[in-house]
């Protein structure tokens, strides 16, 4: 299972370089090591958030155009594409689970990526949460335990396959954050800073492939997981 990754799309923007010395070089020290130690098989964390880009159709299944806006989804989709040869030249089985923005329990809350743990961080520590323009971006919200059980569902998974982790429903930061600060019983509006050049404006995947060939099912809804990550916040802060 491979989920180590250089994780933040704004830094792969800033400095793709480094992105691909980490996401596509690395992963090929991984697959080449294993290719000499007759490794059977990799389930790879790749993206759904990053690898479709602007897309034409609402939620996007695994047939639409891959058309990454980032070097971060450049990355994954580089990675996806090198594991179909190893599969092709060496026997390799593969499955490739494209996520939506994951978020739950235990996510780090310093740095960029991950605002479901950075508006938790900045609202129980009383300090100002920032929602980049007008916060009508929106975005696919998977519970970290449902792609906990994604990832398991592929172990053993013979072949080379594709399947997208994500819920299908579309919410927009704004709505987001006004979830968490209920799910803390805090009102405090967040302020609204500049809009991010090149952020992607909407994001949404279907899983109905998982869910039909691997019997994966999302089992958590946004409020409820928003809940339960907020109620794990809360009890860190008040050890």
């Amino acid at each position: 299972m491979h989920h180590a990754a250089q994780m933040d799309v704004r830094r792969s923007v800033a400095d793709p370089l480094f992105d691909a010395s980490v996401n596509i070089f690395g992963t090929l020290n991984l697959l080449e090591a294993g290719r000499r130690g007759s490794l059977k098989q990799v389930v790879f964390a790749s993206t759904g958030g990053a690898m479709y880009g602007e897309q034409d159709y609402f939620p996007a299944d695994e047939e639409h155009p891959a058309r990454p806006i980032s070097p971060y989804g450049v990355a994954k989709l580089s990675v996806e594409r090198y594991l179909y040869f190893f599969h092709a030249e060496y026997g390799l089985d593969a499955t490739c689970l494209r996520y939506a923005n994951v978020y739950g329990p235990r996510q780090n809350p310093h740095g960029e990526a991950g605002v479901v743990a950075i508006f938790l961080d900045r609202l129980l520590s009383g300090r100002e949460a920032v929602i980049n323009g007008d916060g009508l971006q929106s975005r696919d919200y998977v519970f970290v335990a449902d792609v906990a059980a994604a990832n398991l569902a592929a172990l053993g998974r013979p072949g080379f396959g594709i399947f997208n982790v994500g819920t299908g429903v579309e919410t927009d930061v704004v709505q987001l954050y006004d979830g968490l600060a209920r799910a803390l019983g805090i009102e405090r509006p967040a302020t609204h800073g500049p809009a991010k050049s090149g952020e992607q404006r909407r994001s949404c995947i279907t899983a109905a492939r998982i869910e039909r060939e691997l019997g994966v099912r999302v089992t958590v809804g946004l409020a409820e997981g928003l809940k339960r990550t907020a109620d794990w916040f809360k009890a860190c802060k008040e050890r």
